[in-house]
Formats: C-alpha cells, sequence, structure tokens
C-alpha cells in the first residue's frame, strides 16, 4: 500500500484592514513555485467590523481555493500610528483565528526575520526584498501590489523555517 504525500502549500499572510496581501506557494522538488496571490481590499466606507468581517470571510476563501497545508504571517514589529497599529493587530487577529479554525499550522515571523530570511541582511530596503521574492519564485515582472510580493516573502520564510526545523529534528 502506497502512502500519499500531500503537496507542500504554503499560505503567506501581510495583515491589514485595509488592505491584505496574500500569497500561496508550493513545494516543486527542491524549490518553491507560485501558485496565486493578490490582496483582500475593504472599503473604506464600511465600519471596522464589517472590514474584518469581510477580511475573514474573503481568506477563508482563499483557503478553500488554494488548500495551503502550512501559513505564515506576519507580526507586528512597531507603528508610528498607535490607533493604526490596534486595527491592525485585530485584524491579525482575526486573520489568525480564521487559519486557526480552518486548522492550518501557523508560523509567525517579524519584518526583521524576513528580510534575514530573503536577503540575509535584517535591515534590507523592502525593494530588495521584493527583488529576492521575484528571483525566488522565478517571477519575471514586477509583483503588484506590494502586499502581495510582501505576502509571498512571509510564505518563503516560512518554508525556509520547515526547511531548517526538519534538519534540526533530524527528519
Amino acid at each position: 500500500m502506497s502512502k500519499v504525500v500531500k503537496k507542500q502549500r504554503i499560505l503567506g499572510i501581510d495583515p491589514g484592514f485595509g488592505r491584505t496581501g496574500w500569497g500561496v506557494i508550493e513545494k516543486a522538488g527542491a524549490d518553491w513555485q507560485p501558485v496565486a496571490y493578490g490582496c483582500i481590499e475593504t472599503s473604506a466606507k464600511k465600519d471596522f467590523v464589517s472590514r474584518i468581517d469581510e477580511l475573514s470571510l474573503e481568506l477563508v476563501k482563499i483557503i478553500k481555493k488554494y488548500k495551503p497545508t502550512r501559513s505564515g504571517v506576519e507580526d507586528l514589529f512597531f507603528a508610528k500610528n498607535v490607533k493604526t497599529a490596534m486595527k491592525v493587530g485585530q485584524a491579525r487577529g482575526v486573520i489568525l483565528l480564521t487559519l486557526h479554525q480552518a486548522r492550518i499550522p501557523i508560523d509567525e515571523f517579524n519584518p526583521l526575520q524576513i528580510k534575514q530570511a530573503l536577503t540575509g541582511y535584517g535591515r534590507a530596503e523592502k525593494g530588495q526584498v521584493q527583488k529576492m521574492v521575484e528571483m525566488i519564485l522565478n517571477i519575471k515582472k514586477k509583483i503588484r501590489p506590494d502586499d502581495a510580493a510582501d505576502a509571498l516573502a512571509v510564505a518563503l520564510t516560512c518554508g525556509a523555517s520547515m526547511k531548517m526545523r526538519s534538519k534540526t529534528s533530524g527528519r
């Protein structure tokens, strides 16, 4: 009896309440390849609770369509605007809950960890990170919107983290 191996598929998320970037990558041999990416955008004309409800509903659609086996979510690092940071934190909580309810393992990474994983330098510029994402995933044109590129960076960091964990655990 042969064992069915489930493909490794990671959903990366760059949280926000106005715009949440998402990106799905899949293991192809030794490399990761892009499956899909985009943004969930909510209307500023709606109240905040309606916006985070819409965020959750759209995320559920993405999960059902692409069936990720693991997820990576960017952690908040710092914010100049406390009010915005609070709302992004609340949206992030909704994202984490939605992933948890879908029974998808979650890894969290701060921006320094993502930059370090992709460029080898924790203080890399945003453009450098995006260029590395395009190179690693062999995407020929600039990834738009930037939030989607950031989400793919999170997914790649999650993939690198999985590889490191498997090496240290002997698997």
